[in-house]
């Protein structure tokens, strides 16, 4: 039975529609809330410890832990873990450290985006690290989000047995309308509730199947007789693994996740935070993880998934174990997964251009009256969306060349410079550009050349050559501006 004759049950259809418009619901509900631009973009640092933790992993994760890791655990058994542990223990340090001493320096400079505090920090009156950082936003995020939009728009486009453009036009819609209504409020918690939908698909999921095989040591067993490589988690070999560990130096750069730390209510909370953050983070990695290893018992042969994608395993065997009803739920939480993180991510790219260039750079010095800062974010989030749906329809190919290496350039180009404008008094504002283009200049290059070469992630190289870059470029170019 496929996706859409489960769907044609009409409470499991109900269901999965419950799903994409519950967000609605929730910005409209949120719109009472958000009545200042501060509001808008960090939720007025307002937001208590539960949702930031909850919403800075769900944003972070989306199809691509619930598709993605499920899937590389279906083709590398358990050596996949590999490709959670980096992301897990660097976030895990980033909520108290980054996190902590972020917050406190933001309310202080009062920054409202991760732009605003490099400006103030480093008092770059000429707009030297806000423009650059805007530019590569512009790159890497809006190419994101429109892959997101991509993706949303194809799994729903199968759901529904409707053309792609139509499945497109609908994603873009459902996140629009909360966004402009509550802006990061209405994100955030927005976040929570996709996060308990993937409670189902992650935790209960798995268990249910790990019964229905016998349990661990069976699955264990019968994946060894398969293949023994499956049971091995040293298989891939020590360069593979050092680039999946590698994925954790992304997470500092991320300005869809950095965000929710500056939007707590107290950054002494951000220690409960880390604990609740990673403990989701670590539950919902093992349940994928768990579900690509029960799919390769169930499924032996990638020949026999969906146009042979080892990512299809997760709504193949969701179909297997379970009902229209609650598949209908499944599903719903994938298109959902997928949005958490492109509705974060077009935030990014409003504030950017509504605060970052708009009040910062074009109307720099003119007194803007609140309610009027409220309707350009609203404003931008609106047109960001639309581009972001044009350029998923009309390119791609280079949405998709972009979306492989854009955590990784947003990792190796914010990453190094926030971490040393945080922890190194010497740093300057031409360090920090120098580590941004750098950052991004090699991840490109690398990408393009060299990963097949020396088979090491671009991003490693590219945050560790940035972070040289800052040290060099700071010291050569003393200034008063370096300050603690």
């Amino acid at each position: 039975m496929n996706l859409y004759d489960k769907l044609s049950d009409p409470l499991a259809f109900i269901i999965f529609v419950s799903t994409l418009a519950l967000p609605v619901l929730i910005g409209i509900i949120t719109l009472k809330k958000t009545k200042t631009q501060s509001d808008f973009f960090i939720g007025g640092r307002a937001m208590n410890k539960f949702v930031v933790a909850l919403s800075a992993v769900s944003s972070g994760r989306s199809a691509w832990l619930v598709l993605g890791i499920s899937g590389i655990a279906y083709t590398r058994g358990v050596s996949a873990v590999w490709a959670v542990v980096g992301y897990i223990v660097a976030e895990m340090f980033q909520f108290i450290y980054i996190g902590q001493k972020l917050r406190k320096q933001t309310e202080k400079l009062k920054s409202l985006t991760l732009l605003d505090y490099f400006e103030s920090r480093f008092q770059d009156k000429k707009h030297l690290v806000r423009i650059t950082g805007a530019v590569i936003i512009a790159i890497f995020i809006t190419a994101y989000v429109a892959a997101q939009f991509s993706a949303g728009a194809k799994s729903l486009s199968t759901a529904l047995d409707i053309p792609l453009i139509t499945a497109l036009i609908i994603s873009a819609v459902l996140v629009l309308v909360y966004m402009v209504l509550g802006g990061f409020i209405a994100v955030a918690y927005n976040d929570v509730v996709r996060a308990v939908i993937m409670l189902i698909g992650l935790v209960i999921f798995p268990i249910y199947g790990l019964i229905k095989m016998g349990g661990f040591q069976a699955l264990l067993t019968t994946l060894g007789q398969l293949n023994p490589a499956h049971v091995d988690p040293f298989s891939l070999g020590f360069g593979l693994i050092i680039g999946y560990i590698g994925i954790g130096l992304g997470s500092p750069g991320q300005p869809h996740i950095i965000v929710r730390y500056m939007s707590i209510d107290d950054p002494d909370k951000l220690r409960i935070a880390a604990v609740i953050g990673t403990t989701w983070n670590v539950i919902m990695a093992w349940g994928a993880v768990f579900i690509g290893l029960m799919g390769r018992v169930v499924v032996p042969v990638v020949d026999k998934l969906p146009d042979k994608d080892p990512e299809m395993i997760y709504l193949v065997l969701s179909s297997e174990y379970f009902g229209s009803v609650l598949y209908g739920l499944l599903v719903g939480g994938i298109f959902a997964a997928i949005l958490s993180t492109a509705d974060s991510q077009l935030l990014v790219v409003a504030s950017t251009f509504a605060r970052d260039i708009y009040e910062k750079i074009i109307k720099k010095g003119a007194v803007i009256p609140e309610a009027d800062k409220l309707k350009i974010g609203r404003y931008a989030v609106f047109f960001s969306g639309i581009f972001a749906v044009i350029l998923a329809y009309v390119a791609k190919e280079a949405i998709f060349w972009l979306v492989l290496f854009a955590w990784g350039g947003l990792g190796a180009s914010f990453g190094p410079a926030l971490i040393f404008s945080l922890y190194w008094k010497r740093t300057n504002k031409y360090g920090i550009v120098a580590g941004m283009i750098t950052g991004t200049l090699v991840t490109i290059i690398w990408k393009l050349y060299l990963v097949k070469l020396t088979g090491l992630y671009e991003l490693i190289p590219a945050f560790f050559l940035s972070a040289l870059a800052i040290v060099i470029v700071s010291l050569l170019t003393k200034t008063d501006e370096a300050r603690s």
